[in-house]
């Protein structure tokens, strides 16, 4: 798989082009991105659930500040849409990952006894 890409790459240089422009390779490494994130998602251990959440979530803090960027950049109506679009769904994000890791970390809490 990495020396089709290298040999894809190779290419698009011999040519002048970018090597993302090429839409089988940019199809290529969605495929292979998708691919390796779920093995590496379904191997984590479920004591490791919570902290990884906490990780995404700060991670799509990040997103939702870049987007809110590129939604008040005011560049063209085109990328303040894209930018209204991507500020929803990092917004979505956030919270249904607090949402799902408060869940998580209920379940763990301890009861007492009457």
């Amino acid at each position: 798989m990495i020396l089709c890409s290298w040999n894809l790459s190779l290419l698009a240089a011999e040519h002048g082009v970018s090597a993302l422009s090429i839409p089988f390779l940019r199809f290529y490494v969605f495929v292979l991105a998708g691919f390796v994130g779920f093995q590496i998602i379904t191997k984590v251990p479920a004591l490791l659930h919570t902290p990884l959440m906490s990780a995404t979530n700060a991670i799509s803090g990040i997103s939702l500040v870049g987007s809110l960027v590129a939604a008040g950049a005011r560049f063209s109506t085109y990328s303040t849409i894209l930018g209204f679009i991507a500020v929803t769904a990092a917004t979505i994000n956030v919270v249904g990952g607090f949402m799902i890791t408060d869940r998580m970390l209920k379940m763990f809490k301890r009861y007492e006894r009457n």
